[in-house]
This record gives structure tokens, C-alpha cells and sequence, in this order.
């Protein structure tokens, strides 16, 4: 059994999904594992992490809307507001997501579905670089 550490930065463009599968199997298959569980890990109170269909991008589309009625920007509606009026919406699209995730790896490869897709989700309007932390444990 061997434990792997790393971690991947992701540059985001203000709110919405940006698809880190690409990254995330790189990164496994640079372990050199060929089974056992990864785990991601979202090192961030106002982004998050998700699992997603990555075939069609209206899916992204109509989850980008949702929150956005969901956890609307409205100053008046939150106590808390010392970042701006996107932060606290944010913190709450945060908390009904993950910010942590769990993928099998068999034969060295993420056991994903076949339109499944990892994603950050950014719920701030302004870019930032979000840094996921990835925890492979194995053999």
C-alpha cells in the first residue's frame, strides 16, 4: 500500500465550472498506481468541487443558473458582506456542494462514468486560483 500527495491549481474565470479531469488523470497516472481511491479536496470556503456530465455543456449551463437563483447576490439579504455581495452566496452554494470528492482508480485510470467529469466550482464572481489538494492511497 503507497500513499500519494499533490495537489492542482486551478485558474478560474469568475463563476462557474471548470473541468479538471484532464489534470486529475494526469496526475494519477504520474503515481504510477494502478488501484486504489483518490480523494480531492477543495482547500477553499467559496468554491467547490463536483462530479458532472462533461458531454453536453448546457448541463453546466442550467447548474450555473440554479445557483445563481438559489444563492442570489443580494446585499440586503446577508448579514455577512465584508468581501462583497457575491462572497456570502458563495459560502452557501459551498456548503450545498462538496468540497471534497472520492474517485476509485482501477488499471490506473479514474473509474469515472463515461460523461462524467470533475469540476471546480467557482461561485465568485472575480477570478482566482483555487488549489485542490489530491490524496491517492494504493498499490
Amino acid at each position: 500500500m503507497r500513499v500519494e500527495t499533490g495537489q492542482i491549481l486551478v485558474e478560474t474565470h469568475g463563476k462557474g465550472l471548470v473541468e479538471i479531469t484532464r489534470q486529475t488523470a494526469r496526475w494519477v497516472e504520474q503515481t504510477g498506481l494502478t488501484t486504489g481511491l483518490l480523494t480531492l479536496f477543495c482547500r477553499h470556503t467559496s468554491a467547490s468541487l463536483t462530479i458532472q456530465e462533461n458531454a453536453d455543456p448546457t448541463v453546466r449551463d442550467d447548474l450555473e443558473a440554479y445557483f445563481e437563483r438559489l444563492a442570489p447576490e443580494n446585499p440586503g439579504a446577508y448579514m455577512h458582506g465584508l468581501e462583497g455581495p457575491d462572497d456570502m452566496p458563495a459560502h452557501i452554494r459551498s456548503a450545498l456542494t462538496d468540497v471534497s470528492l472520492s474517485v476509485p482508480v482501477a488499471e490506473g485510470r479514474l473509474a469515472l462514468g463515461t460523461w462524467q467529469g470533475i469540476y471546480v466550482f467557482e461561485h465568485r464572481a472575480r477570478p482566482h486560483r483555487r488549489e485542490i489538494a489530491l490524496n491517492l492511497i494504493g498499490a
